[in-house]
C-alpha cells in the first residue's frame, strides 16, 4: 500500500493565531525599550523559528539581543496563555478537510516553527492531538526553509517524497517543500500573499479549504 502523507503548517494554515503573535511580539520589543515592528512586519516572519524570525526583523543588531527578545516573546506568550488570553481558532473548513483526508487514507503531520509545548496546547484545545502521526517543531530542527522537518516526518511514517505534500501559508513553507523534494501547496488565507508562495515554489495556492481539497486530489 502506498503511504500518503499530508504535512500541515500550524500558524496561519490550521489556526489563525495572528493576534497572539503580534501581541507577544509587541510586548517583547516594548519590554526591551524598543519600538515594536508593524503588524505586517511581524506577520511576514511567521513560520520561521523564533530567533531567526527576530533576526529578520532586526538584521543589524547583535545575536544577544535577538536571543533576549526571543525570551521576552516566550514570556509574554506564556503570560497570555496563563491568563486565558490566547485565541487560535481553526480556519473555516479545516476540521472537515482533515476528515476527508483521513477518509482517503492520507496520514497527517505538522511541521511548524512553533515549540513542542505551543503546538501541543493548540492541538489539544481543538481536540486534534490524536489526528497527526508526526509532529515536527522548532525545538528539534533548524528553522524553515531547511528541509529537516519534512525529512524527519517522511522517516517517521516511511513515506516517499512523491507521495508527500506540504501545506502552508508562507514562502518559508513552500521553500522547505522544494528543498525536501515534495509538492508544496499554498493557502491564501494565511500571512503571506499568494504571489510570494508561487515565487517560493508553490505548485498551487488555494483560497479556501474546498479548493485545497481539489488541489490535493480528494475525490
Amino acid at each position: 500500500m502506498t503511504l500518503k502523507l499530508a504535512i500541515f503548517d500550524c500558524d496561519g494554515t490550521l489556526v489563525d493565531s495572528q493576534h497572539n503573535i503580534v501581541a507577544a511580539m509587541d510586548g517583547a520589543f516594548s519590554s526591551a525599550g524598543l519600538t515594536p515592528p508593524s503588524r505586517q512586519e511581524t506577520l511576514s516572519i511567521v513560520g520561521l523559528s523564533l530567533v531567526p524570525a527576530i533576526a529578520a526583523l532586526l538584521p543589524g543588531e547583535a545575536e544577544t539581543l535577538h536571543i533576549h527578545l526571543a525570551e521576552n516573546y516566550k514570556s509574554h506568550f506564556q503570560g497570555m496563555r496563563a491568563r486565558g488570553e490566547l485565541g487560535e481558532p481553526l480556519f473555516d473548513g479545516i476540521a472537515e478537510l482533515l476528515d476527508e483526508l483521513e477518509a482517503d487514507d492520507w496520514l497527517l503531520g505538522v511541521a511548524t516553527g512553533n515549540s513542542d509545548k505551543g503546538l501541543a496546547h493548540c492541538l489539544e484545545v481543538h481536540g486534534l492531538m490524536g489526528r497527526f502521526v508526526t509532529l515536527q517543531t522548532a525545538d528539534r530542527h533548524p528553522s524553515k526553509p531547511h528541509p529537516s522537518m519534512i525529512d524527519q516526518a517522511m522517516r517517521d511514517v516511511g513515506a516517499d517524497p512523491e507521495n508527500v505534500i506540504m501545506i502552508g501559508d508562507t514562502s518559508f513553507d513552500m521553500a522547505m517543500a522544494k528543498a525536501a523534494g515534495v509538492r508544496g501547496l499554498g493557502v491564501g488565507w494565511g500571512y503571506h500573499a499568494p504571489e510570494l508562495l508561487f515565487e517560493a515554489g508553490a505548485a498551487s495556492v488555494a483560497m479556501d479549504s474546498p479548493e485545497l481539497g481539489r488541489h490535493i486530489g480528494l475525490p
